[in-house]
């Protein structure tokens, strides 16, 4: 073993341990856990906080997160999952149409749990395809994230109008019926959901890593969040979906969400391979 490869060990050993103190500084004086999140996502953000405030080390971000509560916002909003777009991957809204909304149109009521919500376009993305599917009506949906800055975006229900050329583009490749603008209130510079779609909305905050189920789903969707998640928090994040979902409800996943072997089992039926929809089984 050369010297530069025992540097290059000891380098990647001290990087590890400092984001081990980190993570657990910031759950003892904060009582954020980001402990079981996927080490290399949390790598990422932090070299990349370290680079925006000109810090050498890690330690030396810890010290100034301990000491500075704002430090430890913009690194809590680093960590945190908020990407999200109207109709994001619309082949998958189209599956949802075709295989999912035709087995819960009888349903007298019909709730959902939209989990990593973000800014909430996707869940007005749903909530256009119900209303489309004459359901609307009879939904609930409740969308949580751990971020209530993200969730206070949402209940406004507003997006740049720099993003309306794609999100109309995804309106209708996801089989979007009738006109985007229908849904819309535009000004200058955003645009604003009109207010019937949130209606059935609940927006509330909601931690995947410690928090538990509140009520039994119809449908669970959490789209590429358990990517961000080390195998031990996948696992309990699907322990959680499946004690939230009653009989025959259906799970949604992302496609970066992997192969998800977890759920390749007698808890969960494969209704769409390509687009991460299953159904839990019956005991």
């Amino acid at each position: 073993m050369t010297i530069n490869t025992i540097e290059k060990r000891k380098c990647s050993n001290l990087e590890e341990l400092e984001i081990g103190l980190l993570l657990e500084g910031i759950y003892r004086y904060y009582g954020h856990d980001f402990r079981d999140y996927s080490i290399f996502t949390i790598r990422r953000r932090v070299l990349n906080r370290l680079k925006l405030e000109k810090m050498a080390t890690i330690t030396a971000l810890l010290d100034r997160i301990l000491h500075d509560p704002k430090m430890m916002e913009k690194v809590f909003y680093d960590f945190s999952i908020n990407v999200t777009e109207m109709f994001r991957d619309p082949s998958f809204f189209k599956a949802f149409r075709e295989k999912v909304i035709p087995n819960i149109k009888n349903c007298s009521k019909i709730r959902i749990w939209h989990a990593g919500c973000s800014t909430g376009e996707e869940v007005y993305s749903m909530a256009i395809l119900l209303h489309e599917a004459g359901l609307l009506s009879k939904s609930r949906i409740y969308a949580t994230d751990i971020n209530e800055k993200v969730l206070e975006t949402a209940k406004v229900g507003i997006f740049p109008i720099t993003k309306y050329k794609v999100y109309s583009q995804n309106y209708v490749q996801a089989g979007g019926s009738l006109d985007f603008d229908d849904y819309l209130s535009i000004t200058k510079d955003y645009a604003y959901f009109k207010p019937f779609l949130s209606e059935k909305m609940f927006f509330t905050q909601h931690n995947l890593v410690t928090d538990h189920s509140f009520n039994e789903f119809h449908i669970v969707i959490c789209r590429n969040v358990l990517i961000y998640f080390n195998a031990k928090l996948q696992k309990r994040v699907k322990n959680l979906f499946y004690d939230s979902l009653g009989d025959n409800g259906y799970l949604v996943l992302g496609k970066r969400d992997g192969t998800t072997a977890m759920l390749h089992s007698i808890q969960f039926s494969m209704i769409d391979q390509k687009e991460k929809i299953y159904q839990k089984a019956k005991v």
